[in-house]
């Protein structure tokens, strides 16, 4: 006994008397403090936090931040903390947390840098749609309406629910869980978008050339400094809309108000040239569109210094009907012998970029449409192109002979994937043959 306890005190519990009071005997040993906790371990370190110039970036940005998450913003002041020496127990006092959730933190960051501080993934809810009832509401969603019998012209999420219980594909979905699952993907059969066939098979070749031409190259020669590029087209049927009731200018939290009800002033032709190296604008306006005015506008430019005088000024046109094939070519050099017709592809007025012009007129000048007659039209149009030319820089034209290349590769996968269909898995659904976008 005595040597098991060897080094501990031994307490004896009072003595009690016959008559019932208690009375203590001190033990014959000498008393000691009984300590059964063992060897005191020291304390875990801190992990040591050294930022790199990119990580307090961004962390600092986060701490200020108002779009970011609270818990985004909390665990990015614990790592800057870190990282200015305070102990955990510090930060966890500075910030209002748990010295564990420090702790928690300032290893994730020592271990993984900024990716440890995003949340893990988590299992969450189980599934509720199986990966096949997800596949074939996609499939269906790539479907025309009209190919399943359902008398839509497109699909929107309600009509997609309703035809997936119909189907028996899911017993119960709502629209909202329809477009979760198309957003997936960026599936979005509720829009659509015009679209036309390449029929041209010199697409590549002339589309190269007028390409060519915005870069001052042509055949694979530089262009000389008198000679020049010139981008023509024509905007018919600019109507002239007389308003019963006077438009009213904007106000206080109003905006303009033009009456919806109005009178028909007559329509005009809007032809222009554009110089695109130099930025300059040519315009006239015609009661009709055709050779002689398109000749009149090539007169107009032609007869002014540098174009008079170049070596030669290409003209680069779509295929209208004022303009169109080897006649007009042959009957501008006849006119002038230094100017030279250079036709865009079929359906590529795209590349023609007088169009980016004549849309700027459409939305500064034409709308909204309230003129009281045609000559009110041609006198704003005239107005404009000398307010435009005041201050025109050239157009920075980023469509080049390899985007061209990349583009009809892609076509040409298309082709290919077309006349070689494969049974679609998920979406794969895909227009009837290659198409650029009108």
């Amino acid at each position: 006994m005595d040597s098991g306890m060897a080094g501990m005190s031994h307490i004896l519990p009072p003595r009690v008397s016959p008559g019932g009071s208690a009375r203590v005997t001190a033990c014959s040993r000498p008393r000691c403090k009984i300590d059964l906790r063992g060897p005191l371990l020291p304390a875990p370190r801190a992990r040591r936090i050294v930022l790199t110039a990119a990580d307090r970036h961004r962390l600092k940005a986060l701490t200020y931040s108002h779009t970011a998450g609270y818990q985004q913003v909390i665990r990015a002041r614990i790592v800057r903390d870190a990282a200015h020496g305070y102990s955990n127990a510090k930060i966890a006092s500075r910030h209002g947390v748990h010295v564990d959730t420090v702790r928690h933190w300032r290893g994730r960051y020592a271990d993984e840098g900024l990716p440890g501080l995003a949340d893990r993934r988590r299992s969450g809810r189980p599934a509720r749609f199986t990966p096949v009832q997800v596949a074939e509401v996609k499939a269906l969603a790539c479907q025309l309406p009209a190919e399943t019998a359902v008398p839509l012209s497109r699909w929107s999420c309600p009509d997609l629910a309703a035809e997936v219980v119909d189907r028996g594909i899911a017993p119960a979905i709502s629209a909202s869980t329809i477009r979760r699952i198309l957003a997936a993907d960026t599936i979005k059969p509720w829009q659509h978008q015009s679209w036309v066939f390449i029929r041209d098979p010199d697409f590549a070749a002339k589309a190269t050339r007028v390409l060519d031409l915005y870069a001052r190259t042509y055949q694979g020669i530089p262009l000389s400094a008198d000679e020049y590029v010139i981008s023509s087209d024509e905007k018919t049927s600019i109507q002239a809309r007389c308003r019963c009731h006077p438009t009213l200018a904007p106000g206080v939290a109003r905006t303009m108000r033009v009456n919806h009800e109005y009178a028909r002033g007559g329509a005009l032709a809007y032809l222009g040239a554009y110089d695109v190296h130099q930025a300059r604008v040519f315009s006239h306006c015609s009661a009709k569109t055709g050779i002689i005015p398109f000749m009149t506008l090539v007169e107009q430019v032609m007869t002014q210094q540098p174009y008079a005088s170049a070596r030669r000024v290409f003209w680069v046109a779509d295929n209208g009907s004022s303009h169109r094939g080897q006649a007009a070519i042959d009957h501008l050099t006849r006119r002038f012998p230094n100017a030279v017709m250079v036709h865009t592809p079929v359906h590529a007025s795209w590349l023609n970029q007088i169009e980016i012009y004549v849309s700027i007129v459409g939305r500064k000048v034409l709308t909204p449409n309230d003129f009281t007659s045609l000559d009110q039209v041609e006198d704003r149009l005239t107005a404009f192109e000398q307010r435009y030319n005041a201050t025109a820089r050239p157009f920075r034209w980023k469509f080049t002979p390899a985007d061209l290349k990349d583009l009809i590769a892609r076509i040409e996968q298309h082709e290919q994937k077309e006349q070689n269909p494969q049974q679609p898995s998920g979406c794969d659904h895909q227009p009837a043959a290659p198409a650029l976008a009108a």
